[in-house]
């Protein structure tokens, strides 16, 4: 496993992959970062696909900070743009988003921001799902950075479900232990808003490129009938549904979801 970096806009964009060659497979984190898909990339680079699991700025890795204005939707959306430039990628690519990195991948089709030849969503935000109550608490003014450590430990064990280890919590809160990122993370919650997706649906539903929906069956809040309801009403999309795995179904159920994705970029 390798994590690099790129300069986007003067700072480090920092990202997770393990071979420099091949089709990419871009892969978007929302509220947590590169960690969730780390699972799943060995068996991407395996089947010849090159994955970049990268970070938002502030987030995870990667160097800078969010604002509200630069943690919207469409801004970050602007943001992988130019990060792929970084990358000196012209050639179609992959998109796959977890989360509210979900929303960011159905801007970026939506609006044709890239050339984009297929579309996965991993326990997506999608239509009017986000955010979820949790989330919306730190929207309020007089929440501080100082609140969320605690409040992430509970989530993130919420969400590993049978697979939340000691180790394995400690790891995905270890970014947070720096202000600047959690600073970052409260931006990127105060900008969320569903408004983002709902107004994506019209162009979603006359776009052709092929969509696959991968969905933890157990998740409380970006619940599997809004999926459902994305695959019946977006034209060209598949959903595969993952028992017994709540919102990171990439620790729940890594081998089901590596087969999956490969399947579907190599189909």
């Amino acid at each position: 496993m390798l994590r690099t970096a790129v300069q986007v806009d003067g700072e480090t964009a920092s990202y997770l992959t393990v071979r420099e060659d091949g089709p990419l497979v871009l892969l978007l984190h929302g509220t947590y970062w590169s960690r969730v898909w780390l699972p799943v990339l060995g068996q991407l680079a395996t089947a010849g696909l090159r994955p970049v699991a990268v970070d938002f700025p502030g987030l995870g890795h990667s160097g800078g900070e969010l604002t509200p204005k630069t943690a919207t939707v469409p801004a970050l959306a602007a943001w992988v743009v130019r990060f792929l430039s970084a990358l000196d990628i012209s050639s179609p690519v992959v998109v796959a988003g977890h989360d509210i990195g979900g929303a960011v991948a159905q801007h970026l089709l939506a609006h044709d921001r890239l050339e984009m030849s297929r579309l996965v969503l991993v326990n997506s935000v999608a239509y009017d799902s986000w955010p979820a109550p949790h989330v919306a608490l730190f929207q309020h003014p007089d929440t501080t950075p100082d609140d969320l450590l605690a409040a992430r430990r509970q989530a993130v064990t919420r969400d590993l479900a049978e697979a939340a280890t000691e180790q394995r919590i400690a790891d995905y809160l270890d970014p947070w232990t720096d202000p600047r990122v959690r600073r970052s993370w409260l931006a990127m919650v105060r900008a969320a808003d569903s408004r983002y997706t709902l107004d994506l649906v019209p162009a979603l539903r006359v776009s052709t490129v092929p969509k696959l929906l991968i969905w933890g069956e157990d998740d409380p809040f970006e619940k599997v009938e809004y999926a459902e309801k994305f695959a019946t009403e977006i034209p060209h999309t598949a959903l595969r549904r993952i028992p017994r795995a709540a919102h990171i179904p990439t620790e729940n159920a890594p081998d089901q979801i590596a087969r999956a994705l490969v399947d579907f970029v190599t189909a």
